[in-house]
């Protein structure tokens, strides 16, 4: 796999580490659990973006940029990660966040406001309306002479899921090392870049397992659509096969509850179980929905002892203080 011909700047640590969860796999009493710890990229208390943004900023530099605008939710992981990417390249960080205002400044929309980012606060959800305002404010900045890079949500594009293509590859290296035969790989899958990249790299390393992704608040048909594009996009920049088909794209859409950012029951006892049973924090918004997905897809007999599956923990934790009086209510 090359991708020297790509433009790139320097933002994550790699390889992230592979971490068994032996006693998160013996309370559940089913298969070998390995987290791939996404979270410890090292850029503003890490996560998946990092390794996403190395090939979308690296772009932006090539193109002359001297502004970023990207798009998320007031906890957007991929915002705080873009305006700490920004800082670290000299580039303006404009973010247009959608949802209702908080309450109160915390977790990731804090950090946002410490890197100094230009932040717009829009009331709606609607990617329609989110992405007018970002045109609207790229036509701002080149009226005054700027010369604006947009990100779209999440950073899910072709050339960021560039990252997890090879990303996938690096996870598959550290298996064979430890001689470990994968039997499914499940991640959080929303604006589905990480999705896809994972989802490539099993075609590329002809790995035959699959990628269960779950979804933290769209319906699965929309993030399967998502994917399967952001394949397409992949494999065209890359001129590479990898062709998938409708049911190569697995996603579930059972455990979002009431939506996007809004963590369920059955959230909050993930968080706890695996902080708990391993130390490892996730966050309320993917990985603690993600996790919830695979403990259950676990209790109902989809993943057996004798198999191995990895979670892909692609961070966010800042989000936990976003939510602290639902964490800690008594269990």
């Amino acid at each position: 796999m090359h991708l020297g011909h790509l433009p790139r700047v320097p933002l994550a640590v790699r390889p992230t580490p592979l971490q068994e969860a032996p006693r998160l796999s013996a309370y559940l009493d089913g298969p070998r659990i390995l987290i791939k710890r996404d979270d410890l990229t090292g850029l503003a208390l890490g996560g998946n973006k990092a390794r996403k943004l190395e090939f979308l900023l690296g772009e932006a530099r090539a193109r002359g940029a001297d502004a970023v605008i990207t798009v998320g939710a007031p906890q957007s992981n991929h915002a705080r990660m873009t305006a700490a990417a920004c800082r670290l390249l000299g580039l303006e960080a404009y973010l247009v966040l959608g949802g209702d205002p908080p309450e109160e400044v915390q977790g990731n929309l804090l950090l946002d406001h410490l890197f100094g980012a230009e932040v717009r606060l829009i009331q709606s959800t609607d990617d329609y309306i989110l992405m007018g305002v970002v045109e609207d404010l790229a036509r701002e900045l080149r009226g005054r002479g700027r010369h604006p890079y947009v990100i779209p949500r999440g950073g899910s594009t072709g050339l960021g899921a560039v990252a997890y293509l090879e990303a996938g590859m690096e996870a598959f290296a550290q298996l064979n090392a430890l001689g470990v035969r994968l039997d499914a790989i499940v991640t959080t899958s929303t604006s589905g870049g990480t999705h896809a990249g994972l989802l490539a790299a099993t075609r590329f390393a002809h790995a035959g397992i699959p990628v269960v992704g779950i979804s933290a608040g769209p319906p699965a048909e929309t993030v399967a659509r998502r994917v399967s594009a952001i394949v397409r996009e992949l494999a065209d920049l890359l001129r590479a096969d990898l062709a998938v088909q409708g049911e190569d794209v697995v996603v579930h859409d059972a455990y979002v509850g009431e939506g996007y950012g809004l963590p369920t029951p059955a959230t909050v006892e993930a968080i706890k179980l695996v902080a708990r049973t391993e130390g490892v924090l996730l966050d309320p918004v993917y990985t603690g929905k993600g996790m919830a997905g695979l403990i259950d897809l676990v209790r109902r007999g989809s993943f057996t002892r004798g198999q191995t599956v990895l979670f892909w923990h692609t961070g966010g934790q800042p989000a936990l203080f976003a939510h602290a009086a639902r964490l800690a209510a008594p269990d």
